[in-house]
């Protein structure tokens, strides 16, 4: 299987704050335009279909974040190893449990449970006829912009440690 040489593969970690800033904007412009789609979805009363179409959103999205920051795996991994070394030790102080990861079902499912008193209200909120729709959306698009949030500061936070100049060996 060749490698992919898109455009995005290629994305640097960002070197600046206005960089980091710009990165983390267009990030949460593209969570927003998701979980609007997914809060869309979560009004049919299909038993299921929220929470299905949630995961395949992050799936999605979070590795998208990953790849605007420079932070993918496939990225990490073409970096020099001192310089790798220094990612994954930012990645690890910084709580990153899906930066430079590869991403399963399994390992969103875990983020989504972070959110799981709100999806299980929403699942129970379906069951009035339309206010408890409306509250199963916004509830939809809420638990979706939380977590995505979080995963955006992690990135963020490993981005500005990485501008941080290099300790320097003391002789």
């Amino acid at each position: 299987m060749a490698a992919s040489n898109t455009p995005a593969d290629w994305v640097l970690v960002p070197g600046t704050e206005e960089d980091i800033e710009a990165v983390a904007r267009y990030c949460r412009k593209m969570v927003t335009q998701r979980a609007l789609f997914a809060a869309g979805v979560s009004i049919v009363p299909v038993p299921g279909l929220d929470w299905v179409t949630d995961v395949a959103v992050l799936m999605r999205l979070l590795p998208k974040i990953n790849a605007a920051f420079g932070l993918s795996a496939a990225q990490i991994e073409r970096l020099a190893p001192d310089r790798r070394l220094v990612v994954y030790k930012a990645i690890s102080a910084g709580g990153g449990v899906l930066i430079g990861r590869v991403l399963t079902r399994e390992l969103v499912l875990k983020m989504v449970r972070l959110v799981g008193v709100r999806l299980t209200t929403q699942q129970a909120a379906k069951f009035v006829p339309i206010a408890g729709q409306a509250v199963s959306a916004a509830l939809t698009f809420s638990a979706l912009k939380f977590v995505c949030e979080q995963h955006i500061k992690q990135c963020m936070s490993v981005a500005r440690q990485l501008q941080l100049p290099a300790p320097t060996e003391v002789i």
